[in-house]
């Protein structure tokens, strides 16, 4: 079977973040969004797929608990080729908006050696009053142990000596703290001109206030930045207790082995080569060397205000079924409300929680949750609920990734106000997203669920695209309780969960029910043969052979894939090529949907789950069919819709070249999907 590398794959899709900096058509300060969004990106890759890599190099596939790669060696020199490549680019595309953020709007990034008088005595004053509390600079000479350098954060190496003493020469390091303080600050420019300079640069620019007293003259300093493997090694089994292994390998990962040592190449060759030796790094695996900035994830941040011209996005708007004043739980009784965010509004998710927080008719709330938001109204709603006496419950996902200290406050929080907090199952994550409320009203029980393709957190509802149904149905509510009876119980057994009558879940029959549905695709009439997918990744190598399968016998596959494609979408044995595109836009493409045509009487799902081998086998994940004809219309709707983009999408291809799909002719006009779907459903009317 053919098929694409992995991490090369995803190296692909952040090529295409970076295209959105590098388009101009693009707002500039979308394009420094767009390169924050990059490096952010690539920092998480090599935390965790760069280590995991070098983990499985030293593996032994026979005693190994994961799944191997093969030939991990090779795949991390093609990773180290990509990123240099990518590198190049980044830097280009970086200096080319700074130089129009000058001539366009007049804003200017300073640097410490391109301060008026005034600017130089501002920022000594400003380094006296908010800085030098904040900094501690490290004489790595003396220390009789190599300084443990931070993830996520960056460091300025110095170089320090004295010109009439060319004997005295050390080095330092000083952490950059901008946990504490903004990385940009407005400086006082002149009319008509905004004049900016990094937090690096107010240091850099002070080194001599605070080495000039040890007798040093002369400074030169770089900033360098260390990436950790931060896997995490669990063994959540029965009898470990999953809280005090994940604070351990909490501080493990403080700890994790180097994955990249990033530097500015004008750096001194004798202070690189120190630290080198110093850190314990492979020069020809770990070193990548980049421009004078890094850390750019700050550029996500980079002031708004400074821009008088943005233009923002359309508002996410209320669903005309659910605008307030109304008992939403009222609406779901008499039919089922399909959402779709960002352009609907994640409000009424949150009204829903409030009403039944307060309904004295409600007896309990279940809920999953993996990522929340900083100040989650979603969990106010549930203590609200408790506190008027409801039996709450909550599964939340200690294990997702990146947001485990987070998980474990929230789980703290949550228990000290009396709600039932379950963490999943042993060796699984849960991923499914659901909900479900229950009412005894008039001797009549009455129960609502919500199940999403994505999380039950505001904030990231305003940016990625994501699928949520509210439901009554009988069955699908029996089901969801079936899954949170699994989840809740005391020793978590999977077994219940087999028997859903209605979900698809995973471990259990997600793979094998989307591959019996490819293969009655297969055999349908000749002309009615269709498959649309939706999907963050595809990478499981069973249901991409299946995908061959249905392209060797000439059924027609589209795939809108955001992010990882190991299918290749060209074969000479295909009778009709696989169709596929990644729309890369202002909004994040994160939902699963999965249509089949089934002789023009189409079945669609929406799912939590990716066509990943994690999320089929390792993870509990709902993938819900979608019974009501006008929601499959719907979505129907805005898959053609999305294969219609002509703007932001990019095609698919065996080439991995990230080519833009244009507009064929000078007469077909741009079509931008986003905006497409934003008019669909703003003109949508509901009987």
């Amino acid at each position: 079977m053919k098929k694409i590398i992995r991490d090369i794959s995803w190296l692909s899709f952040n090529e295409r973040v970076m295209q959105e900096a590098q388009d101009n058509e693009v707002h500039l300060y979308n394009r420094l969004r767009f390169l924050g969004i990059f490096s952010n990106n690539l920092d998480e890759f090599f935390r965790v797929r760069v280590g995991t890599l070098n983990k499985m190099v030293k593996l032994n596939k026979q005693t190994a608990k994961i799944h191997l790669e093969e030939n991990p060696e090779r795949i991390l020199s093609q990773i180290h080729e990509e990123v240099i490549k990518l590198q190049s680019a980044f830097d280009k595309t970086f200096a080319q908006i700074i130089r129009e953020l000058g001539t366009k709007y007049k804003i200017y990034l300073k640097n410490e050696r391109e301060l008026s008088k005034d600017q130089k005595s501002w920022v000594e004053n400003y380094f006296e009053e908010r800085v030098r509390s904040q900094i501690v600079p490290l004489m790595i000479e003396s220390m009789p142990h190599a300084p443990m350098l931070r993830d996520r954060s960056i460091y300025l190496a110095c170089l320090l000596g004295n010109t009439n003493n060319p004997m005295l020469q050390r080095y330092a390091l000083i952490e950059v703290p901008e946990q504490h303080i903004p990385r940009f600050i407005i400086l006082p420019s002149p009319k008509n001109e905004t004049h900016i300079i990094m937090l690096e640069d107010v240091i850099r620019y002070n080194l001599k206030f605070l080495f000039a007293p040890f007798g040093f003259d002369r400074f030169k300093s770089h900033v360098i930045k260390l990436t950790r493997d931060a896997e995490m090694d669990l063994d959540n089994g029965f009898n470990s207790n999953i809280i005090t292994e994940l604070e351990k390998n909490l501080k493990k990962r403080s700890k994790g082995k180097a994955t990249r040592f990033v530097y500015d190449k004008r750096i001194d060759p004798q202070l690189l080569d120190y630290l080198t030796r110093r850190l314990n790094l492979d020069k020809k695996a770990d070193l990548i060397s980049g421009g004078r900035i890094h850390n750019f994830k700050a550029f996500m941040d980079f002031p708004k205000e400074v821009f008088q011209d943005i233009k923002y996005r359309p508002k996410p708007f209320v669903h005309p079924l659910l605008k307030q004043p109304c008992r939403i739980m009222d609406v779901i009784q008499n039919r089922d409300v399909m959402l779709h965010f960002p352009y609907h509004s994640f409000d009424s998710v949150i009204d829903l929680l409030r009403e039944a927080a307060i309904d004295p008719f409600v007896q309990s709330i279940r809920i999953t949750v993996y990522r929340l938001a900083k100040n989650s109204k979603v969990i106010n709603a549930l203590l609200n609920a408790v506190r008027n006496g409801k039996s709450v419950s909550v599964i939340i996902e200690l294990k997702a990734r990146f947001d485990e200290e987070a998980n474990l406050k929230w789980k703290s929080i949550l228990e000290e106000e009396g709600i039932k907090v379950y963490v999943g199952v042993p060796n699984m994550k849960v991923h499914a997203k659901l909900c479900v409320i229950k009412k005894r009203e008039f001797n009549k029980t009455l129960q609502y669920a919500f199940i999403s393709t994505g999380n039950f957190h505001e904030g990231t509802a305003q940016l990625y695209g994501d699928h949520m149904l509210m439901t009554s149905k009988s069955t699908i509510i029996q089901d969801v309780n079936k899954i949170f009876d699994c989840l809740e119980s005391e020793h978590p057994s999977l077994d219940k969960i087999k028997s859903c009558k209605t979900l698809i879940t995973s471990p259990f029959n997600t793979r094998n029910h989307f591959i019996q549905q490819i293969e009655k695709e297969i055999r349908r009439r000749k002309s009615h043969r269709r498959i649309l997918l939706k999907l963050n990744s595809l990478v499981d190598p069973t249901l991409i052979e299946s995908l061959y399968k249905a392209a060797r016998s000439g059924v027609q596959v589209d795939m809108v894939i955001r992010g990882i494609c190991t299918a290749t979408t060209h074969q000479k044995v295909f009778k009709k090529e696989i169709r596929g595109i990644s729309i890369v836009d202002e909004y994040l493409e994160h939902a699963r949907v999965i249509i089949f045509n089934n002789n023009n009487d189409p079945t669609v799902y929406i799912s939590s789950a990716d066509w990943m081998v994690r999320n089929l086998d390792h993870r509990v994940e709902v993938t819900c069919p979608i019974i009501s004809k006008t929601f499959s219309q719907e979505l129907i709707d805005i898959m053609e819709i999305q294969l219609q983009e002509n703007v932001k999408a990019r095609v698919l291809n065996n080439l991995q070249n990230n080519e833009y799909l244009t507009p064929e002719n000078e007469e077909q006009v741009e079509f931008r999907s986003q905006l497409e779907i934003y008019k669909y459903l703003q003109n949508k009317e509901y009987p």
